[in-house]
């Protein structure tokens, strides 16, 4: 297990299913050596992208040894390891770390809403006693979707008193005023959950972002951050104007369903258009709309 974070883009991870719903581990084999071959510095498999919550704990741990068996360093993976519950979060976490993950992205305990802040400081002490001293977790804030939220306060707190295993998080709440207060943890590693800030945060010290558009346009977000990274800012704001036009145009879509069409176009294998219920896939003809558009406006093809 490596204690050096992450830079540049992480591409949450689509999972590929086949036909039956089972893991199409081919694919996501493939898939994610792909993005990390355009530039990714790592992954994060079974994130929101990566339609978590509706995939079982042992098939994540499954999932996860078949890309370290296919040739991904574990070490540049942070694997979505929350669900809402202490033990089974502990369980799925101390697996990843087991395989020598990076370190985990945990979600907050999120059935029961209106908790407070000290109820969830109690729940991640625990979590992180039942992990061991080794634990490395990355705190996922996505209040959008979970309803539940970790406050700045909750996190310098809990990075205060668990300096080597509380390490960072993962702010997908869309609002810039939290991401900042967040980069003011002294010692907290901060990832936007989104490029349309990357460049932003990393001037305030994030190490680049997680992306869940990195599934298609993993190059070009990538070499924002490459740029920026290398010294080279100005290159670095040329890209990025585009990139973020990208991701808004796609944020009209449901995105899960709409990348996973374009990629099922652009390889031909149909089994990258199917997602678990409670999500539906995007029809082929909405699709290769899309693709058209994307193109037309974009000069955009998905690199397989």
């Amino acid at each position: 297990m490596s204690e050096e974070k992450i830079r540049g883009v992480l591409a949450p991870l689509l999972t590929p299913f086949d036909d039956d719903l089972a893991i199409a581990t081919d694919l996501y084999v493939e898939h994610a050596q792909r993005l990390l071959d355009q530039g990714c510095g790592g992954l994060v498999p079974f994130g929101t992208t990566g339609e978590a919550l509706s995939v079982g704990i042992d098939e994540r741990i499954v999932a996860i040894s078949s890309l370290i068996e296919g040739g991904v360093d574990p070490a540049r993976m942070m694997p979505g390891a929350g669900v809402s519950n202490l033990a089974d979060t502990a369980r799925l976490s101390r697996a990843c770390l087991d395989l020598g993950c990076n370190a985990v992205l945990v979600l907050p305990p999120f059935y029961f809403k209106a908790v407070s802040d000290a109820g969830l400081y109690e729940y991640f002490a625990r979590l992180v006693d039942a992990i061991g001293d080794d634990a490395r977790i990355v705190l996922y804030h996505i209040p959008p979707i979970a309803i539940v939220g970790i406050s700045p306060e909750l996190a310098a707190r809990l990075h205060a008193d668990f300096p080597q295993q509380i390490v960072g998080i993962k702010d997908s709440s869309g609002d810039w005023d939290n991401t900042c207060a967040l980069l003011e943890i002294e010692g907290l590693t901060v990832y936007p959950g989104s490029e349309l800030t990357l460049l932003e945060a990393m001037k305030l010290g994030a190490p680049g972002c997680i992306s869940a558009t990195a599934n298609v346009n993993a190059a070009a977000i990538s070499e924002v951050a490459s740029a920026f990274l290398s010294g080279n800012t100005e290159r670095a704001e040329k890209l990025h104007g585009p990139v973020r036009e990208f991701r808004l145009r796609l944020q009209d879509y449901a995105p899960i369903p709409a990348q996973k069409r374009l990629i099922a176009l652009a390889s031909g294998d149909d089994r990258w258009a199917n997602v678990r219920p409670p999500l539906l896939p995007m029809p082929a003809a909405e699709g290769r709309d899309l693709a058209g558009k994307l193109q037309r406006d974009f000069r955009f093809d998905i690199k397989l």
